[in-house]
This record gives structure tokens, C-alpha cells and sequence, in this order.
């Protein structure tokens, strides 16, 4: 079974009628619990962002970092809100009075944090991408299914109308035959990171927890909070950072799942000497049978293609389709087509995608999730297609059946390795 089978079956199982097994706690229709487990973040931002629904009360927090644990508190209590607190998220699942959970957490503890959130009873808001390797996605999206769980993933541009809008556009077929699409990143804000010494963590974090299945190492700044997205042992640079939200609609606007074949080419091009272990400057070419998707980015650069610092451009016959978070617009090949002005955002991704995550735990209806954790590991999978074009150095072909590379060197990047006695859910 293909990919795009596999996600409609399993959007048909989730719209027929379900035994809710450790989700029977009737849960009142003006009243969702949520506890939020790493909060630093976009951890923070969702939960900000939930709130705003009167349906919905924050009643725990959980991380590894007590200075941002006592900063969140005090935030909520100005707001009149009093939450328990918790160093360790599993204390926090066996909480009787949590019945969903917002995962904001470094990359690579969404997987275990997710399926044990779905094994105790919640549903889950889990941040993109929604884990650290091709295995840890099936791992997550198997374990949902089996117990029914309600996963939103926060891939929130699903929830936005003007990227509805475009890609209604796309499929209208006035774009001609398009032959290539284009998604990008470039990111001129932020300059590469430099190397800095090992240290020892700072005192109030816990940080033999952060690391969880990680590679156990000493203390570096570099790895920690923000930057840890550029380490291979967390995250997956900007790939897996900005390409899952781009890359998502590139698909979702061909109507497509699997590719034939990837490649990619790229490097430290910006700081050679720098500490990052993710390239700093990529380009993936995904084929297909008469098209081709590419990946690009850059950091330290923002003048990306069509004058915009992140998009993604479908290119047809007729005329060029080019979209991001600020709205979409049409670019005439001559006089083939009528150009479309641009078309800006009119709401907030965000809100609304948390209001469609409420209204599915309230009307007990996964299908109506914008973005169900099968969606959110299609994407991660794709992108993680492209890091691992990039790190073997070859042009890679995938079953889409088996779900492997016909290569075995890439194979041994399908699963993470998970370190420190802790190990990948089955």
C-alpha cells in the first residue's frame, strides 16, 4: 500500500465509529483540560494561542528548566491562572486532571513523549515535525491509530484560508501544466553559530532529561534551547525546521505523496568553521514522474527567490503561482494567463488551528483535524528524504512500498539511535 492509500485509510478508520478505550472520561463540552510540556518556545506560543479559547484551561506545566518553569508560572498568575509544575513529563501524564497535552519539546523527544502522552490517556498537540527519523514517524502514527487518539500537529498553515485559497487555485488547472515547484527558506535574521567551549549546565536545568535518548555529551550553549535545531542528535536544520511547513503545500498543491528518486547538494558555505552539523546552505531536487519538487535554503541570507525570504512557487505553463505566510499571488507567462494581485493573509494560522484541535477532542471526530498525525509524518518523512540525500552524498531512490531506500548505506538513517537506557516505543 502507497503512502497516499495508507493516509485515506486511515482517515476513513478515524471517521467511523471508534471504541475511545482510555479516552471514556466524558469530557465536559465547555471544558478541555491541557498541560503543556516544554514551554520555552513554540511550546509557549501553543499554549498561548489555545488559551484564547474559552473551552479550553491550562492546569500544568512541565520542563527541564526550572528558570523557565518559574517565569511561565508567573506569567499565568498575573492572567489569574495556577497550574502545578513538573520537572518530569511523565509525572505530568499520570495527572488525572490533563486531558490533552501540547508537546513543545526539542525534535527528538516528540516521539516518545507523544506516544506516551496517547498510552496515558491524552490527546496531543505535538510540534513539527513530529519526530527525529522516518522509523520514529510510523512509530507515532501506528500508535495513535491503535488507540484513537486526537493528534494535531502543528503544522498550522492547514488552518490558514489564504493557503486554502492558493492551492484551490492551483487545482484549478489555470496554471497550465506545471513542470516544476519551487519551496524555499532563507533565513538573513539569524548568522550561523560559532563554536563555543563545554561547559557545565546551568543549575537549575536538568539536563541528563534534556538530553533523554540522545547522545549523552558535556553541556554546550550551542545545543541547547534554540540552536539545538542545527545538531544532527536533536534536529534536522532548516529541512526539517521551515521545509515541512513549505514542503507540505508543494504536495498538497501536486496531489502527490512519494517520489521517485532525491537528491541534494550543500554545506557549511556560510561559516565553513562554524559549529553547526546541518548545512547551512542546501538545495534538494525530489523526482517525480514529470515534475520536480526542489528544496532550497540559506542561512544568513534573506533575499530568496521571487523577493521573498520563504514560499513555495508552482510553475506551469501559463503562469507561476507563488505563496507564503503573507498571501499568494499569480505571475503570467505573457499573455497565456490573467496575472492574480496579491492576495494577503487575512487571519491568524495559529488561533484557528487551535480551535480546530478543541472542536475534534469536543465532537470526538479525528477527520476533522487540519493537520492528523499521519499528515505530519508524511511531511516529516519527506523531508527527512532530503537530509539524508544530503548526508550520504548520493541520489537516492525510495520504495514507496517497503519504505526503505533501495540503497542499505541510506537505510541506516531511517531509525535514530536512542542512547542513555532509553528506547524507541514499538
Amino acid at each position: 500500500m502507497d503512502r497516499k492509500k495508507f493516509i485515506t485509510s486511515t482517515a476513513l478508520l478515524a471517521a467511523s465509529a471508534m471504541s475511545w478505550g482510555a479516552f471514556a472520561r466524558s469530557i465536559s463540552a465547555n471544558s478541555i483540560r491541557v498541560g503543556a510540556i516544554g514551554i520555552h518556545g513554540m511550546g509557549w506560543s501553543n499554549l498561548q494561542a489555545i488559551l484564547k479559547d474559552n473551552r479550553v484551561q491550562c492546569t500544568a506545566l512541565c520542563d527541564v528548566d526550572k528558570d523557565v518553569l518559574a517565569k511561565r508560572v508567573d506569567e499565568l498568575k498575573a492572567r489569574n491562572i495556577t497550574v502545578k509544575t513538573y520537572s518530569d513529563y511523565k509525572e505530568l501524564l499520570q495527572d488525572p486532571n490533563i486531558d490533552a497535552v501540547i508537546i513543545g519539546t526539542p525534535d527528538h523527544w516528540h516521539c516518545l513523549q507523544m506516544v506516551d502522552a496517547v498510552r496515558a490517556g491524552k490527546h496531543v498537540y505535538v510540534e513539527k515535525p513530529i519526530g527525529n527519523s522516518i522509523a520514529e514517524c510510523e512509530v507515532m502514527v501506528a500508535t495513535a491509530q491503535s488507540h484513537r487518539a486526537i493528534v494535531q500537529v502543528g503544522q498550522w498553515q492547514r488552518s490558514q484560508q489564504h493557503f486554502k485559497d492558493a492551492i484551490d487555485f492551483v487545482h484549478s488547472g489555470k496554471l497550465g501544466k506545471i513542470r516544476q515547484v519551487k519551496a524555499w527558506s532563507y533565513v538573513g535574521w539569524k548568522t550561523p553559530i560559532t563554536k563555543k567551549p563545554d561547559t557545565v549546565a546551568p543549575v537549575n536545568v536538568d539536563y541528563d532529561k534534556w538530553l533523554g535518548p540522545a547522545q549523552k555529551r558535556p553541556f554546550n550553549p550551542n545545543r541547547f534551547h534554540f540552536e539545538f535545531r542545527w545538531f544532527w542528535d536533536y534536529a534536522g536544520g532548516l529541512m526539517t525546521d521551515w521545509g515541512v511547513h513549505m514542503l507540505d503545500y508543494a504536495l498538497l498543491g501536486m496531489q502527490v505523496s512519494d517520489p521517485v528518486s532525491v537528491m541534494a547538494a550543500g554545506g557549511k558555505f556560510a561559516a565553513p568553521d562554524g559549529a553547526s552539523e546541518t548545512p547551512d546552505t542546501l538545495t534538494a531536487v525530489y523526482e517525480f514522474e514529470d515534475f520536480n519538487i526542489q528544496w532550497e535554503h540559506a542561512i544568513g541570507i534573506s533575499g530568496g527567490p521571487y523577493n521573498r525570504d520563504h514560499g513555495v512557487a508552482f510553475i506551469g505553463n501559463n503562469g507561476t503561482l507563488v505563496l507564503n505566510r503573507g498571501g499568494w499571488e499569480v505571475i503570467p507567462e505573457g499573455d497565456r494567463m490573467a496575472a492574480v494581485t496579491l492576495q494577503k493573509s487575512v487571519d491568524d494560522g495559529l488561533d484557528k488551528h487551535m480551535v480546530n484541535f478543541v472542536d475534534a477532542i469536543l465532537q470526538q471526530r479525528p477527520e476533522l483535524l487540519n493537520a492528523p498525525i499521519e499528515a505530519g509524518a508524511h511531511i516529516a518523512i519527506f523531508a527527512q528524504l532530503g537530509n539524508i540525500a544530503y548526508r550520504t552524498g548520493k541520489k537516492l531512490y525510495w520504495d514507496k512500498n517497503k519504505h526503505q531506500f533501495t540503497d542499505k548505506r541510506a537505510n541506516r538513517y531511517l531509525a535514530a539511535q536512542y542512547h542513555n537506557g532509553y528506547k524507541m516505543p514499538k
